[in-house]
């Protein structure tokens, strides 16, 4: 009896993950939108490739013509969390912003060709009605790399660039190779080196050759004519060592680095970062 519910329960993990398996493979996983930013936001959804693109507004109080494209973190991997939806919340009541937020495809089915295939038309669709001079690119962790990115190909195919671009917790080097890495990740408790490692390897299409290519690992694209840049980032996140390397190709870029915070905890633990939460208010609204 107990081999026959020993057998059963092994099936039952080896099912499980298969099922989680032929999940991430091939489903079309998608973000939904809090019940509180919808109570207390304008939530509109267009489509784009396939995918959604959102478009968040105030309902009440300060309004403005500032227009933040938002690239989300996630490992390339993951929806919008919780505390992301509840931080586009807090961007949006705090500045009268609009928040453009795309849905963008995730790997492992997808990667780094289709979330640029979706991101550059939202972008110079924006463009058509917005002057560039109202914009700003907001990026998180994978999303923070994806923003800059964005940012050498707008330069590359000489589009108009956005006012600012300001990046939390980038990663900018999917490989990982940086040797102070290493050092960092005994103090890194969100972060994991090898499973960014495969994460970044399926965003590159699971091809070694393309983890140096710029719209992968945005550190090795042209970054010495980009103006406007503005980082934040901890000591404790192992993201941290590849934005140092990033501001010896560019000295102009504004980095805000801050002792003993982890990993986009700007996001995660905004009600006790308060200060630092302002400052990056104040980014947007100067």
């Amino acid at each position: 009896m107990k081999r026959k519910i020993i057998f059963i329960s092994v099936c039952s993990i080896i099912l499980l993950g298969i099922a989680i398996t032929a999940y991430f493979f091939f489903a079309d996983i998608e973000s939904t939108p809090t019940k509180e930013i919808m109570q207390h936001c304008h939530v509109e959804q267009q489509k784009q490739q396939n995918r959604t693109v959102f478009t968040i507004t105030p309902k009440e109080g300060i309004k403005n013509d500032t227009v933040i494209l938002y690239l989300h973190g996630g490992a390339y991997v993951a929806e919008m969390s919780q505390k992301h939806w509840e931080f586009i919340q807090a961007i949006v009541q705090d500045t009268g912003a609009t928040v453009i937020l795309p849905d963008y495809p995730l790997t492992p089915k997808y990667h780094y060709q289709d979330v640029f295939h979706m991101i550059v038309p939202v972008y110079t669709q924006l463009l058509q009605k917005t002057d560039s001079q109202n914009i700003i690119i907001i990026g998180d962790s994978a999303g923070g790399g994806m923003a800059l990115a964005l940012c050498e190909y707008l330069q590359e195919k000489q589009i108009m660039e956005p006012r600012k671009a300001i990046l939390i917790s980038p990663w900018l080097e999917v490989s990982l190779e940086n040797p102070a890495i290493d050092s960092v990740q005994k103090d890194d408790k969100k972060l994991s080196k090898e499973s960014l490692k495969i994460a970044g390897l399926a965003y590159a299409g699971g091809n070694q050759e393309n983890l140096k290519n710029y719209l992968v690992s945005p550190l090795y694209g042209n970054v010495e004519n980009l103006n406007n840049i503005v980082i934040y980032t901890g000591t404790y996140d192992i993201l941290n060592p590849d934005v140092k390397e990033l501001v010896k190709k560019n000295a102009n870029i504004v980095v805000k680095e801050y002792e003993g915070k982890s990993h986009i905890w700007l996001i995660d633990e905004r009600e006790e970062a308060k200060e630092e939460y302002q400052d990056f208010i104040q980014q947007i609204i100067e």
